[in-house]
């Protein structure tokens, strides 16, 4: 069960990795799709919130190591907010229905963006940050269409891999 979970992460990070590096190939915005979003999401709700955490926390650093994305100050901020997204989507969904957990998750990650921007400024005298609310908001705004796929499509990849994951044969009845 370990190494089919540690596969299953291993798989995800990729694709944390690939997905954004496509968008910065074709030049589609990142922070209007939020490509890192979706996988680090998906880990949560898969595999739980150890694995979301770590999967969250290492996407950006990964991504910026191999493609320099997300830029400084933004890969700290992104560290921050993608480790809650997928520590808290996988800690609700065992609690809690899938969008409940979803839009919690993605609350509670743009929560943790602006605490970070506000301890950023307030603690360590950066101040090129700029106001923790109108950031968050301006992120919000720019990425609707990242957040309405994240809201279709999410939910639409967990039923199908949770249907598909049933066995078709019901061995019970075989005698």
């Amino acid at each position: 069960m370990k190494i089919k979970k540690l596969s299953q992460g291993g798989v995800l990070l990729a694709l944390g990795v690939l997905i954004p590096y496509m968008f910065h190939l074709t030049a589609i915005g990142g922070k209007v799709f939020l490509p890192m979003h979706f996988p680090v999401l998906l880990a949560g709700l898969l595999l739980g919130p150890g694995y979301g955490l770590i999967i969250g926390g290492l996407t950006p650093i990964l991504n910026f190591i191999i493609s320099g994305m997300p830029p400084m100050p933004f890969l700290i901020l992104m560290f921050f907010e993608l480790a809650t997204y997928g520590f808290l989507s996988g800690l609700i969904y065992k609690k809690l229905n899938l969008m409940t957990s979803l839009i919690t998750a993605m609350l509670g990650g743009r929560l943790v963006y602006a605490l970070v921007i506000w301890f950023g400024i307030n603690l360590f005298n950066i101040d090129n940050l700029g106001d923790p609310l109108l950031m968050v908001k301006g992120s919000i705004i720019s990425s609707w269409p990242g957040l309405i796929g994240q809201l279709i499509l999410i939910p639409t990849i967990i039923l199908a891999l949770e249907r598909g994951s049933k066995p078709k044969i019901d061995y019970k009845r075989r005698v």
